[in-house]
């Protein structure tokens, strides 16, 4: 079974569809995995195989073709069209009729019923498993930034941070940032009493892949509310999760999300880690994989 993926070169994206591979290929070993370029797959150059029946674009025939970002859609339906037995499968809401695909894979925020065609899930896919390998008393601070929906809150951020560490006394708390956090909040918090009894690990001085290694070891993950994607992350790596609120510019499907999240106690507002919620089973890829592969 070969899956071609065709990419827009954003980390986002790939995560997405590395998440569904790796998935697949836990059910099907023979899986192989194929990432083009949009920039190698030109529009015209995909007209033209269609009409000359020219298939020889990738390394073999693909079974599955994927895309994920707004510029890939419809070189998955050309795609689809070219490689008449592929399934093409969308990872989001795509911005082409979800009929002219076989499948797409939708965000439940979305607001898009399941159907033939669209696949709801909860929270976009990710690479993420629960390697069972979490640390008691070990606890990931995840710092995110301001975003069309939120604002970033100094004090709110401070307040929570100073409260999780107030909370827990005796474990070890990691804290990171990622590349929205504003410039010189660290300097700020490190002034901070509380600051002593955290290991900080800005992003910028952390591996790729440091923060996925991180959710594996802890027991409990706070994020802030801004960051969605990490919060099913940390759903899916099987971590309990505590969400640090910041300030909402707007109400949105996303936000939404956020609060029946809440409503459901898959995650918590509370700082101390036994107020979270227990870890939930969160196995969307997984259960993505098996449908696709069923069909």
């Amino acid at each position: 079974m070969h899956i071609v993926y065709v990419s827009d070169g954003k980390a986002g994206h790939r995560s997405q569809a590395l998440g569904l591979f790796q998935a697949m290929q836990r059910q099907q070993a023979n899986a192989t995995f194929e990432e083009i370029s949009i920039n190698d797959l030109p529009i015209f150059s995909l007209i033209k195989a269609l009409f000359f029946s020219k298939n020889t674009l990738f390394e073999q025939a693909p079974n599955f073709i994927f895309g994920v970002g707004s510029h890939t859609h419809f070189r998955v339906w050309l795609l689809g069209k070219i490689f008449k037995k592929a399934k093409t499968v969308i990872l989001m809401k795509p911005n082409l009729p979800i009929a002219w695909f076989d499948y797409a894979v939708i965000p439940e925020h979305d607001g898009i019923p399941a159907n033939s065609h669209a696949i709801v899930t909860r929270g976009a896919l990710n690479p993420i498993r629960n390697e069972n390998r979490h640390q008691a008393a070990r606890i990931l601070i995840a710092l995110g930034g301001s975003s069309k929906r939120h604002q970033w809150n100094q004090e709110k951020v401070l307040l929570s941070v100073q409260q999780i560490v107030a909370h827990n006394p005796g474990s070890e708390i990691i804290l990171t940032t990622s590349r929205r956090t504003p410039a010189g909040f660290i300097d700020i918090l490190k002034q901070q009493s509380s600051a002593k009894k955290l290991q900080i690990c800005p992003v910028e001085q952390t591996p790729q892949g440091w923060i996925f290694e991180e959710m594996q070891k802890a027991e409990a993950v706070w994020v802030t509310e801004d960051s969605v994607s990490m919060i099913y992350e940390a759903l899916t790596a099987g971590c309990r999760v505590g969400v640090i609120a910041i300030d909402r510019l707007k109400e949105d499907r996303i936000t939404h999300s956020i609060d029946q999240m809440l409503e459901s106690q898959l995650i918590s507002q509370q700082t101390c880690v036994v107020q979270l919620p227990q870890p939930y089973a969160f196995k969307e890829a997984d259960r993505v994989a098996t449908y696709l592969l069923a069909k």
